[in-house]
């Protein structure tokens, strides 16, 4: 634990520690996910399962329904690339209604072969709220960095689309905390008020790295690793990635007026224990 992330003043450190006791866990719905998350993740933890391009969007929908199942509050992800039709999308909102689950996280999603009924989004979240949903916090996605064949200005206009139907937003994995920063500010100057939760990497091992980013179709969550290798080569230098750096560049900033921070997500890549450990470490810090 870096010793500058606990030596703060009083109301930085209960901002940091009501941060990280709220702080959410993404997991990839593998094979053993559910076993994965139930010996090493404790029940107050939110959970959200990706949607994967390689398993589709029931599969994310299955591993909620089964962690709802165990207690946890757990959103899956809805892609408008894996959602077929309106059907699909309904019968999707009942399992999760039927199953207690009232949050839910919706993304466009990468492009497969089997085209779907919804474009995007934006598209997506009409339909889902021309339904009787249900839920209570439906969160959508935020791109600090850009997006290499999407211009900044129309980016945030899809955010000031989206956000009157949605409770909240996570960010992308970005390593620099001076951009998320300036990007949850100009957010907040377009008048776009959504709680911003900063989407980062967890306690994630080297070689968990290596073996995902040879994978494809691994969802949302990693797709940094297939796309942007410089960032992904960020974790294989000395000293070049530790998640107390994000953290650190970010914690002073949470609850400012200038700004929506409202705390951290963590992409797990599945490796559930040492996210943990990393996270109970930084709580007993901050006591």
């Amino acid at each position: 634990m870096d010793r500058t992330i606990a030596d703060r003043g009083p109301a930085a450190r209960a901002s940091l520690r009501r941060a990280f006791e709220t702080l959410g866990f993404e997991v990839i719905p593998f094979k053993r996910t559910e076993e994965a998350v139930l010996a090493h993740v404790p029940k107050h933890v939110p959970l959200t399962v990706t949607a994967s391009p390689a398993k589709g969007q029931d599969a994310s929908v299955d591993l909620a329904v089964s962690l709802a199942g165990h207690g946890y509050a757990v959103a899956p992800h809805l892609s408008a690339q894996q959602v077929r039709d309106r059907a699909h999308l309904a019968d999707v909102v009942a399992r999760c209604r039927q199953s207690g689950i009232t949050h839910v996280f919706v993304i466009g999603g990468d492009r497969t072969d089997t085209p779907t009924e919804f474009s995007d989004a934006l598209s997506l979240l009409r339909a889902l709220h021309e339904l009787d949903h249900g839920f209570t916090d439906i969160g959508i996605g935020g791109h600090p960095e850009g997006h290499p064949a999407v211009s900044e200005e129309v980016l945030f206009q899809a955010l000031a689309e989206k956000a009157p139907m949605a409770t909240h937003i996570t960010t992308q994995i970005v390593f620099d905390p001076r951009v998320i920063l300036s990007w949850a500010r100009e957010l907040k100057r377009r008048g776009i008020d959504l709680p911003v939760y900063v989407g980062a990497p967890g306690a994630v091992s080297r070689q968990k790295l290596l073996r995902l980013s040879g994978g494809l179709g691994i969802g949302e969550s990693a797709k940094f690793l297939k796309k942007q290798q410089t960032l992904f080569w960020r974790f294989f230098v000395p000293g070049g990635y530790n998640p107390d750096k994000i953290v650190k560049g970010l914690a002073p900033h949470i609850g400012k007026s200038d700004n929506a921070i409202a705390g951290f997500h963590i992409f797990t890549f599945n490796d559930l224990e040492p996210t943990e450990v990393w996270r109970q470490r930084t709580l007993r810090s901050l006591a």
